[in-house]
């Protein structure tokens, strides 16, 4: 299985940056995973928050295939423990899942037409993050996952 995280806008921070690059060499080391970051969208500023999120929706949709199986990082998502959430990948592993894509929106959400393609929701937590930091708690938690699949020492109860 590959793993790909789709996220609008690029990471300005660049000590978030380099922790995101380290996170993303570690978890090389368990799968093949990509970062694909959609660049922002332009002129905002004369669209509604619906037509920015539709925009972004054809974006996001456009960097995925029929047989992806999409995940979005959403708010109103299930939340898990890390032991949970590396259960869940050990789960979409063994289902012969091709690529999962979990995608983090843009600052109003996502569009009608993202929702109807995702096979589930995800949120990190009840508190509001910044989409960077969303980023780096992400690929965080999936490193920890796979550490946790494989009893690796990083995670403890």
């Amino acid at each position: 299985m590959n793993i790909k995280l789709i996220a609008i806008g690029k990471t300005d921070n660049k000590n978030l940056q380099t922790l995101i690059d380290d996170y993303t060499k570690r978890l090389s080391f368990y799968i093949k995973f990509d970062l694909e970051i959609i660049a922002d969208i332009k002129n905002v500023k004369n669209l509604s928050e619906t037509q920015q999120k539709e925009k972004e929706g054809e974006l996001i949709l456009s960097k995925i295939t029929p047989t992806d199986q999409l995940i979005l990082l959403d708010e109103n998502g299930k939340t898990f423990s890390s032991v949970a959430f590396s259960d869940q990948l050990q789960k979409k592993m063994n289902s012969g899942i091709k690529t999962l894509v979990f995608v983090i929106g843009g600052p109003y959400g996502f569009s009608d037409d993202v929702y109807k393609k995702t096979f589930g929701k995800i949120s990190l937590s009840q508190m509001t993050f910044s989409h960077q930091m969303v980023r780096l708690f992400f690929i965080e938690q999936l490193y920890r996952g796979f550490t946790i699949l494989k009893n690796e020492p990083y995670h403890h109860q």
